[in-house]
This record gives C-alpha cells, structure tokens and sequence, in this order.
C-alpha cells in the first residue's frame, strides 16, 4: 500500500506557530488532513495568517523502520530541578562543555528548527542560525492501521515527541538531544540518546511560557554535517513499538490531587497560614489576643496609621466616595489619581507617572506592553516574582544574568546582541536586602542600547537622605530609563507606579493591558498616598530615624556574634533549614514579635530565613529586646561567633 507524508506549518506575522505531520496511506488523507487543519487553527499560541498542507508520496524502499527508545519519566518539582537532570545527562555523555550547552537554552526560543551543535568546539553548524535544522518525515508505524483520524484529537505530545526522539537519536553522528515544548500548556521536555533512551522531565519551563525548542548534540567532522542534515531532514522514518505512556493513577476524588499537595507542603515545612491582625498595620499590632511588636510590615515609616494621612484619606471618602467606578480610561479616572501622579513625578524628578493597582501589576503590565517577541530582556536571578512573570509575560527572549554582577551582566549582553531589549533589576532586593550597584547598571544599559528599569518597592521612602531611593542614595545624576515603585509600602497605602519620560506613560495607557483592563484605586487611596508623599517631603528626618534604627539594630545583633549588616529596611536573617525556620519564627511570636519565615519558593530551598523589617516608628529599648529574643533562638546558637565583622 503506497504511503504518503502530509504535512502541515502554521504561522503569524512570519512567526512560526504550529507544526505537525503524518505518513498515511491515501484512503486517510482527507480525514488527517481535516485534523491536522483543526490543530493548525486553534494553537493555543494564537490564530496563524498563513496555514500550509503538503502532500508527497513515499517510495517504500526509501523508508526506514526504527524500534522506539526505551522511555523513563522523571518527575522534578520545579524548573531548577529539570535543568539538574539535563546537567546529569550531559555528564553522562562525558561532554566537557556541559555549563556552556545548558547556557544555550535561552537561544533555542526564537527558532523554527533545533541547534545542530558540535559538543566539542560548541560551534553552531546549522546552516541557517535563523530557521535552524527541522527533522521531519516521520511517524509511528502503528499510526496508518489504528483506524483512527489522527491529529483531530488534540495534540498527543508524548507519542509526537517520541518519534522524533528516536529518528534524532539515529542519526549519524548525533550523540543526543535535548527538547524543551513551546507549547504554553506543556511544561514537560525531554532529553534523549541512543545509550540512554527517552528520557521525560516533567518540568523543564513554567506554564504559560512559550520559550522552547530543540538542540541536536553533534559529534564528527565538518564533512559529515551535510550527511547528518540530509537524513534529519529528508529521511522519512516509521518507528515501531512506541510503548504507551504509563499514567499516574486515577485518583479517586477529582480533588485528591490538592489534598496530596498540601500534604506533602505541610510534611517539608513549606505550608503556609496567614495570622489575623485585628488593628491597624503600625508598629505594635493586635494580633491572636496580644499586642505584639511588628517586625516584618513593609510599612516602613508607619503611614498607614498616621491621623493626618487618615484624615485626609477620609475627607477624599465624604467627597469621592469608596470606589472609583471604571477603569482610569472609562469612568474611572478622578483629579485625585492625577494630582497623586504629579505628586510622584516631582518626588522622583521624571516628566511623567502613571498609577497602577499594585507593584505586581505595574511590573508585569509594564515589562509585558514595552517587550515582545524578537526581543530581548536581562534579568537579575533574584529579581521579583513580578518581573520574573513580567518577562514571560512579553514572550521576549530572557537572560538571566547572577545576581548583582555587572560583569556577568555584560558578557551576557555580548553573547546575546539584539535590536531591542531590556535590563530590569530590583533597587533593593527584597528578601536579601541589598542595593542595586545603580550606576554600573545605568552605564552597561545605555553603552549597549537598553532600556534600563529599576523596581523601586523597597528603596522609595526608604533609601536616600530624603527617602527618594536610589538615585540619591548613590548621588547619580545620570537616571534609569524607567523607574517603578510601590505605593504599599513606605508610602503605607496601596498600587504600584512607574516613573519615566511623559512618552513611555503614554505608550503604557495605551498599551499596558494590566492598566487599560482594571478598575482603578480607590480615590481614599489616591489621597492617603498623596498624603504620604507630602508627610515624607515635609518630614525627612523620617528617613534618618528608619536609618538610625537599621544602624542600631544591626549593631546589637553583631555584637551578639550574628554579622549583620544592612543598608534597607530589609534585614535578612538566613537560617537555612525549612523547619528550623518555622520554629524560630513561632518561637519569637509567643514571645510578641510579629516575624515572617521566608522559604521555597520566594527563596531557594534550604536558605530559608528570618526576614526582619524596620520602621521609623520602632524604639530603641523595643529593638534591643528584640535583637536578644533572635540572638538566643537554637536556630542561631550555632552561628554567633564563627563569623568575623567584614
């Protein structure tokens, strides 16, 4: 029986989309051809402008049948641990360039075919670096007598994957290779050799992401490249006895799945409960019967208990009333929002502001509108969940550079040019406390091109002698592209803000979808900010009490034999262990302090810790009993005095 292969691309705005094919015999072809039609037109990527169906016929002496590799799953809790199983792999195939393959990762976004990649000199031999080397003519060969139109179900990514899998892994002079779906509804990859099989990781991106791709691991000489293209590309192939992929078992409940997790957060520590706070967010909090002393607020200069930030909020409720109605660009835009973005903007000496609904929503509305596909963003690997989400969001290509480091930051730049991208990092690092090495960052942005952006969140009211952030704090004339903020936290209120010339606020009302599509704040929120600001201009010897009070708690810790130091608000107190953590944490509560234990994932696993947060408002008699109640915690006998003072 003559077999034919049918084919089908889909794609937008020259943008690859959707891909698949099948070796059928002619009596199959309208109804796969119907299928592979429906897939093409409903790819969760997006609707294609352009959709192609080939149809070619096969010679059967030309067809080579292939046993399907063996398959192993390995279940990984996160990202990190998948790309910890592409790592094992790679050593497994005794490659000395294991760091430099996995730093490839980020480039096989953008392309329509793998990286075909000498393992030895990591030379990229792909004749076309922009489409890449495609391996198709293929199938399974149970495919043609199932009796089934295949492809209109929805795509079976297992049995696609590992047919391709087996036809790479055949090729001459390819030792493996690694996959990761650009599906954003498939999470799992895989790697795959003829030594080791088929090997399924079942976390390799983050839902919702649509980065992936292939490499093809090369090893010969340069005269067999063009031996190795020609079978990938034109070699049709069936391969036989793909094994059905073993499912987990049914739960019996639709929910069981939740219960499951739970357990398991509850059993590593990792579960969390929320107290309940029956007083106003100010230094002392009524909380489970107590006052307590509150060290763990964001609000650093106490604002959201000040009678005249509360007064004025409340005249802004007798005249505005308590909501806002619409969106800024509907109903919902008052004198109140506007004269708070005035405020703002003289505050950080910009042209313009532009007020979001929260910190995380202006990050990831913000990164998502000014970033795309094609382009490039540089992120700092302890930046905020918010930008993190931000970058994906855009679908522009991500490199994550180590965390604070200028020079990493610049070879990473070097090694990925781009027409247009995007350097984003945190001011003050929220869980380690940090800063910014700001103007390093300003100079590297603008001597390559890139737009500069610095979340401001913990730094506004915070770091400078009058509390404007960064920039004072390091008395730098030249500014940052885009500056955004928080209004939650030293300014006591709520939303997010960002900061730039009056033409990036502009793009944004009209771009920024986390903007154009949410109701706006509250005007008794606008006002208790506006308010703030003004407290803060009028009143900076706020600012030097929260430094005071930094300078002070730090010092009683260090000579207690716990070396800290710190600069923000923010006073990390790494423990390490989950539990430990947890138990430090209760311990200082029943003893009236109000602490939060930070762990996976907001921070890696196994450096959980204490995260103290200062106020203005603290008294040095409390801060004192306080640094006693941590330094005799079990948690820190063990690391007073094995330190040395830097």
């Amino acid at each position: 029986m003559p077999l034919y292969s049918i084919k089908m691309r889909a794609s937008a705005h020259g943008a690859h989309i959707s891909g698949a094919e099948k070796i059928i015999p002619d009596s199959r072809i309208p109804a796969n051809a119907s299928g592979l039609l429906q897939r093409g037109l409903t790819h969760p990527k997006g609707r294609p402008d352009m959709l192609n169906i080939k149809i070619e016929r096969l010679q059967d002496e030309d067809i080579l049948y292939l046993d399907a590799l063996p398959v192993n799953t390995v279940e990984v809790s996160d990202v990190r641990e998948g790309v910890q199983e592409i790592r094992k792999f790679l050593n497994a195939l005794f490659l000395e360039n294991t760091e430099n393959i996995i730093a490839l990762l980020p480039e096989m976004n953008s392309m329509r075919g793998a990286i075909l990649l000498d393992v030895d000199t990591l030379e990229r031999l792909e004749p076309d670096p922009e489409r890449g080397v495609r391996a198709t003519y293929m199938d399974q060969e149970t495919g043609p007598q199932n009796g089934k139109a295949a492809c209109a179900a929805p795509k079976d990514h297992y049995q696609e994957a590992i047919v391709l899998a087996t036809k790479v892994a055949n090729a001459p002079n390819i030792i493996g290779e690694i996959c990761i779906s650009d599906d954003p509804g498939y999470v799992t990859g895989y790697v795959a050799s003829k030594s080791s099989g088929y090997k399924r990781i079942t976390k390799l991106k983050e839902y919702g992401s649509e980065s992936g791709g292939r490499i093809f691991l090369y090893r010969g000489s340069r005269g067999d490249v063009g031996k190795t293209i020609t079978y990938l590309e034109n070699q049709p192939v069936l391969v036989r006895n793909v094994q059905p992929l073993v499912q987990k078992e049914k739960p019996a409940g639709k929910f069981d799945y939740i219960e499951n997790e739970l357990r398991a957060m509850r059993q590593t520590h990792l579960y969390r409960t929320m107290k309940t706070l029956r007083s106003a967010q100010s230094r002392a909090v009524e909380c489970g019967g107590r006052t307590m002393l509150m060290m763990a607020s964001n609000n650093y200069l106490d604002m959201s208990s000040r009678a005249d930030v509360k007064q004025y909020a409340a005249r802004a409720l007798e005249t505005y009333g308590a909501g806002s109605g619409g969106s800024r660009l509907t109903t919902g835009n008052t004198e109140l929002h506007e004269r708070l973005e005035e405020k703002i903007a003289a505050f950080k000496n910009t042209e313009s502001a532009l007020v979001f609904n929260s910190g995380y929503t202006a990050n990831t509305a913000a990164i998502s509108a000014l970033m795309g596909r094609g382009d490039t963003i540089f992120s700092d690997e302890l930046n905020h969940a918010s930008i993190i989400d931000g970058c994906r969001l855009s679908g522009a290509k991500i490199i994550v550079y180590r965390h604070n480091d200028m020079r990493d930051l610049e070879q990473k730049i070097a090694e990925n040019p781009c027409a247009r991208g995007l350097i984003v990092s945190d001011a003050v690092f929220s869980m380690d406390g940090d800063i910014l090495r700001l103007p390093e960052f300003v100079q590297i942005a603008d001597k390559n091109g890139l737009l500069s952006m610095i979340d401001e969140a913990h730094s506004t009211g915070v770091l400078g002698e009058t509390g404007r952030g960064i920039i004072e704090h390091f008395h730098y004339e030249h500014r940052p592209d885009i500056l955004m903020g928080t209004l939650s936290k030293a300014i006591g209120s709520e939303g997010g803000f960002v900061c730039g010339s009056r033409n990036l606020t502009e793009y944004l009302k009209n771009k920024a979808r986390g903007f154009i599509f949410s109701t706006s704040l509250s005007p008794v929120a606008m006002a208790a900010s506006y308010k703030a600001f003004e407290v803060i201009e009028e009143n900076p010897g706020l600012i030097a009490k929260l430094h005071e009070n930094v300078r002070f708690f730090c010092q009683r810790l260090r000579e207690g034999g716990l070396p800290i130091h710190s600069e923000t608000a923010v006073i990390p107190l790494l423990i390490g262990d989950e539990k430990k953590t947890v138990e430090a944490s209760q311990t200082l509560f029943e003893e009236g302090y109000f602490t939060s234990a930070i762990r996976y994932p907001t921070v890696k696993k196994g450096s959980a810790r204490l995260r103290i947060a200062l106020m203005a408002t603290h008294e040095q008699g409390q801060l004192k009993k306080a640094a006693q109640a941590i330094l005799n915690l079990p948690a820190f006998k063990d690391k007073r005095n094995q330190y040395h003072d830097d």
